[in-house]
């Protein structure tokens, strides 16, 4: 009986100090509060900055491509630019009548958007071995990616090259190839921007 009496207490004097160990006082919760609305606005406006900076930027490339055939798509954070680089059967090499586009592009994201990541790829008809396709659907990828930075003045560091080969799923005429397959012999070039 005696242990209860001394248990007991202290038993209570836990349970007690436990309980008050889950309040947050009053100052405390409205600092921490509005520490987070203030986060919340910060993130909205640079969520309003980001769209209204994709908003500038799409309007800069249909402006500049509205002569090229090329289609320009918004993605969550991103934009898609299909260009009219189109490349002969097995041929990686850029030509010459491709080449005022990509000089377009290149100086919008020079001159107004030096911060995005732009990332080339590259793309085969399905003629062909897949392991082939994807080789040669990343030589067209660099070939775009080494005139972007040269002559076309883009940072090294900011463009990259993947290739999709013959991808089934990626094909603009899915099992055309040859002279039938050539808007599937192209690359597009996929803009990234993150504040």
């Amino acid at each position: 009986m005696r242990v209860l009496t001394i248990v007991g207490p202290m038993l209570l004097l836990s349970v007690v100090s436990a309980g008050c160990s889950q309040y947050v006082k009053r100052d405390e919760f409205d600092s921490t509060v509005s520490g987070l609305r203030s986060t919340d606005a910060e993130l909205s406006s640079q969520l309003a900055d980001m769209q209204g900076h994709f908003t500038e930027m799409t309007q800069q490339l249909h402006g500049k491509f509205s002569e090229y055939d090329a289609s320009i798509t918004r993605m969550q954070g991103r934009l898609r630019v299909e260009m009219s680089a189109n490349f002969e059967f097995g041929d990686a090499t850029l030509s010459e009548r491709d080449k005022p586009a990509l000089d377009e592009f290149s100086a919008v994201i020079r001159e107004h958007h030096p911060g995005v990541l732009v990332t080339v790829e590259g793309f085969t008809d399905p003629a062909g071995d897949p392991a082939y396709n994807k080789w040669l659907g990343m030589e067209r990828a660099k070939a775009v990616k080494s005139y972007l930075i040269e002559p076309g003045g883009l940072n090294p560091d900011k463009v990259r090259a993947v290739s999709y080969g013959e991808d089934s799923e990626r094909l603009i005429k899915p099992g055309a190839w040859g002279e039938s397959g050539a808007a599937n012999r192209r690359v597009a070039l996929v803009i990234d921007y993150s504040p």
